[in-house]
């Protein structure tokens, strides 16, 4: 029987000793836990193939199917993450900000970690690894809870976890599973705020809202990405069709695959033929405004068709992508204002004012201007790996890694000084 008050509990003890652990101690068990993916890929994966199996029979969505699903080259990219990890900065005890004040005193800000961490998440086991590697690094304990559909594979990968963590000398209690897909234990986390110091929901709009209403722990939401790029009339067409290609279907599942394309209107009749005669080969399938699609001669085809009411303001995690001829640039961030979810948003121009304006006014986490939507993403960014993308303005935006795990406390040094 899963006891949720012990595993909190727990976690709060471990972090405590994990707070004071050692940068060599953190790495080696990183180090250590990326050797086990490596020499444990097959029993892995073999796990793995009985969640895919398992939600397969109960109906689950093919884009959530594919985060779910490991392959090999999908763990050695996690092993290598890893590494990458190893080789940052430890943030923990960090100075920064120092200053010396008339009076004798002497002010400095020490990063310190966060505490104990719960992420909620959903279909994708690689959370696992990623969540507890920068969380180990940072300094915190952290407990984990997945979906339902990952439970095979995420017992495997928390074993791993646990033995790498017992290598390094460290408390086993600093990773703690939920390894139960009752939902009452959800509730019950949601109110320890006396042990937990961070909850991060990763998963759909209803997880975030429940999350949100529910949890007396504070919360950091992201992950959810309807992502826009804006085609200006100035863009080299061309490129702009390989950027947009590149963000649509690299990886249509993923929260940083583009959603909906906004084109200016004196390009959208040729631009938007070429952009769906290009992409149709990749299996791609079209959701245009009314606009877009009366002037399309190619519209009759099966996969093109008027969008409807709130297809706009759907996130497709799959080859469908929106498009919307706009007047220019006041109609896309209007537009981008109304349906982002402010994870990532881009424009594709040669005019520069355009593009500072674009930075200037379109308030994502992350803003592009000439690039897929496809970067967002801890390890792209050089932060190793990310525990969620922050769509909020509070602590922290974009990718979470180990600086955004961190708080800090102020330190004064004096000799002796008393106040006036």
């Amino acid at each position: 029987m899963i006891n949720i008050l012990s595993i909190c509990q727990n976690a709060k003890k471990a972090s405590r000793s994990l707070a004071l652990a050692s940068t060599k101690q953190k790495d080696l068990a990183l180090s250590v836990l990326s050797d086990w993916l490596k020499e444990n890929t097959s029993s892995i994966s073999k796990e793995n193939e009985k969640d895919v199996t398992q939600a397969r029979q109960v109906g689950l969505d093919e884009s959530l199917i594919d985060r779910l699903t490991l392959t090999h080259d999908r763990i050695e990219s996690i092993a290598s993450d890893l590494t990458a990890v190893v080789n940052l900065a430890d943030p923990v005890g960090k100075v920064f900000e120092e200053q010396q004040l008339e009076n004798g005193l002497r002010l400095h800000k020490q990063r310190v970690p966060l505490g104990v961490i719960a992420v909620i998440y959903e279909s994708r086991p690689n959370v696992t690894i990623d969540v507890a590697s920068l969380a180990l690094k940072s300094g915190n304990a952290v407990i984990l809870r997945g979906g339902s559909e990952t439970l095979n594979s995420n017992r495997l990968l928390i074993k791993g976890i646990q033995h790498s963590l017992k290598t390094a000398g460290l408390d086993e209690g600093a990773v703690q599973f939920i390894d139960d897909s009752d939902r009452s234990l959800v509730n019950q986390l949601l109110k320890m705020h006396q042990y937990v110091d961070m909850l991060i929901p990763r998963g759909g709009a209803g997880l975030h809202t429940y999350c949100r209403e529910n949890s007396t722990i504070p919360v950091i939401t992201g992950g959810i990405g309807i992502c826009h790029l804006f085609v200006d009339e100035s863009a080299d067409q061309e490129k702009s069709i390989e950027v947009i290609r590149n963000a649509k279907i690299q990886r249509p599942s993923v929260c940083n695959a583009l959603d909906t394309v906004l084109v200016h209107k004196n390009i959208s009749l040729s631009f938007t033929q070429n952009l769906i005669q290009s992409l149709v080969k990749d299996g791609v399938s079209f959701k245009v405004d009314e606009t877009t699609f009366k002037q399309l001669s190619i519209a009759k085809t099966n996969n093109v068709e008027k969008a409807g009411e709130n297809d706009f303001n759907t996130e497709w995690l799959s080859l469908v992508l929106g498009i919307k001829t706009v007047a220019g640039l006041d109609e896309a961030i209007a537009h981008i204002t109304e349906h982002s979810t402010a994870h990532s948003d881009g424009i594709l121009t040669n005019n520069a004012a355009n593009a500072d304006r674009f930075i200037r006014e379109v308030d994502s986490a992350v803003v592009y201007v000439n690039t897929s939507t496809r970067f967002t993403d801890g390890a792209q960014f050089g932060l190793g790996a990310e525990v969620a993308v922050s769509t909020q303005r509070l602590h922290a935006r974009g990718p979470m890694a180990l600086r955004e795990l961190t708080t800090y406390k102020w330190v004064g040094v004096g000799d002796y000084l008393v106040r006036a």
